[in-house]
């Protein structure tokens, strides 16, 4: 899908302009192909409806495509073509890892940037005007998981963790808060252990919970199944913060293993009124229930098409833009500011909540809320 073009039923004009925006999207392995797949489905209905409504200021809105593929070295590529063929801003992407990237590349050359759903805190080395976040930083949303699982009776947790950015992050955030409330965080590399040696080393430290900072399908799945196998860890919660349950996939490849998993998803209690009709929307385009990934890829091209309405193409009031947002979006109503410690303008309010597939026999589609923050 590299270089792909999509245009949302866009209002006629007999100069043929429209105004774009590049959107950043995992489409190809190894990038997480669902989740893409659903950002996606959000930015587009967005844009649909925003042209449905006479785009801006009369002119369509069109996204311009571009697959990362959970590639960084691609991602910026694809910043510095989107620049040059002028679009007005990025919207998108979904791993952390490569959307710093982007967000780099854009502070760079002055482009506009609306993260819809990367999380890492550091998305830039430098604080920037240029880039705005939706999605809440690792160091939120990680503490709440963290709560969670101290609130649970977990003091003994083990992270079986990839070398990524990300994935030491996250185990960094857990170790600096569980500590002081007299937690222990164990990690299993990933990059020397097979699944059977991470049942043994979880026996050994007598860990009662395991955290998945792994890459999905592998070696997520055979962990799972490896675990839930072990009769020796038959008490063992196995949890996966950055999200691994929250797709259809999961639940197709793991079966009843794939429940009782909890994992970060960024959805209110209720829908906002917009959120109701974009879910019925979204459940038709993407024949299956939505994830919070999907209202990310929506609220972002809201976000963006109030801006441009507002302000214009130019790029540099549409950075100037963040601090004066104001947009209801499918979650709740969007305003951006400035958090110690985060290089970007962030939404400072989205929801989240530690969740799980219902293990319950009648219920395998069914998600319960644990815990919110």
């Amino acid at each position: 899908m590299t270089g792909m073009v999509t245009q949302a039923r866009p209002p006629r004009r007999d100069d043929g302009s429209s105004v774009q925006i590049g959107a950043l999207v995992p489409l190809t392995r190894p990038g997480w192909i669902e989740a893409g797949h659903h950002l996606l489905a959000g930015l587009e209905l967005a844009a649909s409806d925003v042209n449905d409504a006479g785009g801006i200021g009369g002119r369509p809105l069109e996204l311009v495509v571009r697959d990362t593929a959970a590639d960084p070295q691609k991602a910026a590529a694809a910043v510095d073509e989107l620049a040059r063929l002028g679009v007005a801003a990025l919207a998108g992407e979904y791993h952390s890892v490569v959307a710093r990237a982007a967000a780099t590349r854009a502070d760079a050359l002055g482009l506009p940037f609306l993260c819809s759903s990367s999380v890492l805190d550091a998305l830039t080395d430098q604080p920037t005007d240029w880039v705005a976040r939706l999605s809440p930083p690792q160091s939120r949303g990680w503490r709440i998981y963290a709560d969670f699982l101290l609130g649970a009776g977990h003091s003994r947790i083990a992270v079986a963790a990839q070398p990524s950015v990300y994935w030491a992050a996250g185990t960094r955030i857990l170790r600096d808060y569980v500590a002081p409330r007299g937690g222990t965080v164990i990690e299993l590399d990933m990059s020397a252990l097979t699944p059977a040696a991470v049942c043994d080393e979880l026996a050994a430290h007598r860990a009662t919970a395991l955290l998945l900072l792994v890459g999905h399908p592998e070696p997520a799945v055979p962990i799972v199944t490896a675990v839930r196998r072990d009769q020796r860890l038959a008490e063992t919660m196995i949890g996966a913060p950055a999200g691994q349950p929250e797709f259809a996939e999961w639940a197709a490849l793991l079966g009843d293993d794939g429940a009782a998993v909890p994992f970060l998803r960024y959805l209110p209690e209720r829908l906002t009124p917009l959120g109701e009709q974009v879910e019925t929307a979204l459940r038709e385009r993407l024949a299956a229930a939505p994830s919070f990934v999907a209202y990310e890829g929506y609220d972002t091209v809201t976000v963006l098409a109030d801006v441009l309405r507002s302000h214009g193409t130019d790029r540099a009031r549409i950075a100037a833009s963040w601090p004066s947002v104001a947009v209801e979006g499918t979650r709740g109503r969007i305003q951006f500011s400035r958090t110690p410690d985060i290089s970007v303008w962030q939404w400072a309010g989205p929801p989240v909540q530690v969740v799980d597939r219902d293990p319950a026999e009648a219920e395998p589609g069914r998600f319960r809320v644990l815990h919110t923050g």
